[in-house]
């Protein structure tokens, strides 16, 4: 898939990637095994940022004809072209592991998530891997155990800001999901539905809007063309409906294109994801929806199959990506989750990270 992220380009000789554990409560870990063992060629050169006793159990669980996958410790990502092909390697990212019960909610288990991500991320910061692919953790766990922020996008947002020395406020960062047939661009993430409609501003609009560009002319080699959804049915019908498309969608529109920015819109939300979808060898009309909120935007991608989507961090200064779904609870610890979106990541992170 054709994924972006407005991104630095790894150091030299950092040619590593590291996928994250996830909720060690979750399917995280067994989708790990999975892709390791469903996609060998793919996963050279990648590592878990992880648990050893976590991953081992994951590998039981997806193990083929009795045999689970041989796991290894490693102290540092230069050793991960050392490790023999057919052995997953496993950086201890955890100061004090355990294995949790299956599909609970545990504080420890979402502390060990966010420990995970925080330590890949400084790597990355440093130059140390080339980018990192998160498996998927559970918010709940993660307020369980006491971390204000409520995902993945938002922890990666803190710890670039805090490497940088700005403010959350100078590196705003946006969320992407895209598979080979859409691409959407949130302007709130994970915050509630009445917030969402607070946050649709001029300037929170026109900031995505300079986001989407900047990676997927990166991505694409041009400018992309970028179809903003309204907010209200069908685009609030000339303000019969809602007046935030004339207040803020259409004047950041206005905006962005005297920045030369291919913005169009505010079109109906109802309609703007089939016009954009390109399928049977044809492009859509458009390279990307701007989504308004979170389910407007992430609901069409995933109806088109969650074994396709990937998550693409935007803005930020290292690559990052994601399956488009979550811990998956009530199939955690069965060895039937699927691995396809995690190695759909693990593959739009390598053409990121050029690696």
């Amino acid at each position: 898939m054709n994924a972006a992220a407005a991104s630095t380009q790894p150091a030299a000789g950092s040619s590593s990637l590291a996928i994250t554990l996830g909720d060690p409560a979750g399917i995280g870990p067994e989708i790990i095994a999975r892709a390791f063992r469903e996609a060998p060629a793919l996963t050279r050169g990648c590592f878990v940022a992880g648990d050893l006793a976590v991953m081992r159990r994951a590998t039981r669980l997806v193990a083929h004809a009795g045999l689970p996958l041989p796991v290894a410790l490693i102290d540092g990502p230069d050793e991960v072209f050392g490790v023999p092909p057919g052995c997953i390697p496993v950086l201890q990212a955890v100061a004090a592991p355990m294995l949790p019960p299956f599909g609970v909610i545990n504080a420890r288990a979402g502390a060990m998530a966010a420990e995970c991500v925080q330590w890949a991320a400084r790597a990355a910061l440093r130059g140390d891997i080339a980018g990192l692919v998160t498996a998927p953790l559970h918010k709940e766990a993660l307020a369980a155990a006491g971390l204000s922020h409520p995902g993945h996008t938002e922890l990666l947002q803190a710890e670039a800001a805090a490497h940088l020395g700005c403010t959350l406020a100078e590196l705003p960062v946006r969320m992407m999901l895209a598979n080979d047939e859409l691409r959407t661009v949130l302007v709130s993430i994970h915050v509630s539905l009445r917030d969402a409609i607070e946050a649709v501003t001029t300037d929170s609009v026109l900031t995505t809007l300079r986001i989407a560009h900047r990676a997927l002319m990166a991505a694409l080699g041009r400018p992309p063309r970028l179809a903003v959804a309204g907010l209200n049915p069908h685009a609030g019908e000339g303000g019969l409906f809602g007046r935030e498309e004339i207040e803020h969608i259409a004047p950041a529109i206005q905006a962005a294109r005297a920045e030369d920015i291919d913005a169009f819109g505010p079109y109906a939300p109802d309609t703007v994801f089939m016009r954009t979808r390109a399928g049977k060898g044809q492009a859509g009309e458009f390279d990307a929806v701007i989504a308004m909120y979170h389910d407007q935007g992430l609901i069409p991608v995933k109806y088109l199959g969650v074994d396709k989507g990937v998550n693409v961090t935007l803005g930020l200064p290292l690559v990052r990506t994601s399956p488009d779904h979550g811990t998956a609870f009530d199939i955690a610890g069965t060895g039937r989750a699927d691995a396809a979106s995690l190695i759909a990541a693990i593959q739009a992170a390598r053409q990121l990270a050029g690696v």
